[in-house]
């Protein structure tokens, strides 16, 4: 019944931007009006299929209300500008725009946008560009506020987080120490995936970071492949022997930590052999969580020029690396054991609740709503290939919250005033409205009394420019 479909997109697969493209059609056939958002517009904005669409850019979301208001109009109102602060790159959106949290439990803070990297098959830096990194207050803000709305967990993401704040001189774990200052006791922060190269740069301080008790010992390194001719084929700027490093050191200065890794089979100058070291690398780490995906020629990347692996072959690698997966249990010698976890969702199948401990694993807890949100200490009594059965040791559960959490479906970043009108947490004062109608007409990051400063003299230069036509008109 909707009279305005928004259409969010992800340009990293094929099947994502076919289903993009279907739901399109959709809603064209449905006489419906359509804003489309996200990478696949941003990547590829002349797309035929978007012809005649409103869109609204990776870095302009925060202006989706205006879009969709002009777009009901009947306008067609494209923005894919980036936010830049003199010259540089910003990291997007600001942090505390009011949202709706999937999870109320669950805050997901974005630290940068776009990498450093040039990955051949990758289509995703087409649509994020460069490197752009919050400033830690904005992120560190943003958490504790989160905090103060009853959320449990923060989920940090990006692109690549080892990357984050090269671009503005910090680095990650100067971030992730000022954020662990902030987060409540039982409460747990969870790092994104980073790249192996400048996640290299700071393994002694991640691993003390990890170790923390308020962080997970999880991290997600990608490998894509253990062959260095693909790797370097890929430009993924590392080699196998660095992957292994960021894995062997944290293993060892963070016992039990679980490091998640993805694989890419049927890269297009993968051989079989490339690809039986990608086997071995997995038999001898056995990763408790592997991401297995199949090469997709993205169109405008290098790769898509390559001349491809056969379908069959690709199908064949795929099988064999997702049994080798399934051939080991990474849990089974944890049966027995004593956790603390943190209680934060549903299980898909809807008969647990699902808590993590500190090493991230999955660990299901019986379905008693008291639970939720609630740190629980359980013992391990079974396991499966993607979590531990955990049996509550007592009745006595730790709230962790430290305020109320926000109902599900609330507004995130917003308050009710008496005439039921939701406005923003920040009170309206005038100081603010100004500060609001300046960053309308001005360049974003331009300060207060700069942006005062242009405004004063653009008036100053149309009073002037009145009076010399007043003048002139007046002698004839």
């Amino acid at each position: 019944d909707a009279d305005l479909w928004l259409l969010n997109s992800c340009t990293v697969k094929n099947p994502a931007e076919d289903h993009f493209r279907n739901t399109i059609s959709r809603a064209q056939k449905d006489d419906k009006k359509v804003v489309v958002a996200g990478c696949v517009p941003q990547g590829q904005p002349r797309a035929k299929y978007l012809k005649g669409l409103s869109v609204i850019g990776v870095q302009q979301i925060d202006r989706v209300v205006e879009v969709v208001e002009e777009t009901l109009k009947g306008h067609n109102v494209r923005l894919f500008g980036q936010k830049k602060n003199h010259g540089k790159k910003l990291g997007g959106a600001k942090l505390d725009l009011p949202k709706i949290r999937k999870n109320p439990l669950i805050e997901i803070i974005a630290i940068n946008t776009g990498c450093l990297n040039q990955c051949t098959y990758c289509k995703t830096k087409h649509a994020r560009g460069e490197l752009g990194s919050y400033p830690p207050e904005e992120i560190v803000s943003r958490a504790r506020q989160s905090f103060e709305e009853g959320v449990v967990e923060i989920w940090l993401t990006s692109e690549d987080t080892g990357a984050y704040g090269k671009d503005i001189g910090v680095t990650l774990p100067e971030l992730l120490w000022q954020l662990v200052e902030v987060i409540p006791e039982g409460c747990m922060l969870r790092v994104g995936m980073t790249n192996p190269p400048y996640i290299l740069e700071h393994l002694e301080e991640m691993a003390k970071v990890l170790s923390h008790p308020r962080v997970y010992a999880f991290l997600h390194v990608p490998v894509q492949a253990a062959s260095d001719s693909v790797l370097m084929d890929m430009r993924r700027e590392y080699c196998l022997a660095d992957f292994k490093q960021v894995v062997d050191f944290l293993r060892e200065r963070v016992p039990g930590v679980t490091i998640a890794t993805d694989v890419i089979c049927g890269f297009p100058t993968e051989t079989p052999e490339d690809f039986e070291e990608t086997l071995r690398l997995v038999e001898e780490y056995q990763f408790p969580s592997l991401f297995i995906n199949q090469f997709f020629p993205r169109p405008g990347t290098p790769a898509a020029k390559m001349q491809r692996v056969p379908p069959q072959e690709v199908k064949r690698r795929t099988k064999a690396i997702s049994e080798l997966f399934q051939s080991y249990r990474p849990y089974d010698h944890k049966v027995g054991e004593i956790h603390n976890v943190l209680v934060t969702e549903e299980s898909h199948d809807k008969k647990f609740y699902v808590a993590h401990n500190k090493y991230y694993d999955q660990v299901l807890v019986p379905k008693d709503e008291k639970l939720l949100g609630k740190m629980v200490t359980v013992e391990i009594t079974s396991t499966g290939k993607h979590y531990l059965m955990g049996r509550l040791l007592s009745d006595h559960v730790t709230k962790v919250a430290i305020a109320t959490t926000l109902p599900k479906g609330t507004v995130s970043g917003v308050q009710e005033v008496p005439d039921n009108t939701a406005v923003p947490t920040q009170t309206l004062t005038k100081s603010t409205w100004l500060q609001r109608q300046l960053s309308r007409i001005t360049p974003a990051g331009m300060p207060l009394w700069m942006q005062v400063a242009a405004v004063v003299l653009a008036i100053a230069v149309v009073l002037d420019l009145c009076r010399i036509v007043y003048r002139v008109s007046a002698k004839f």
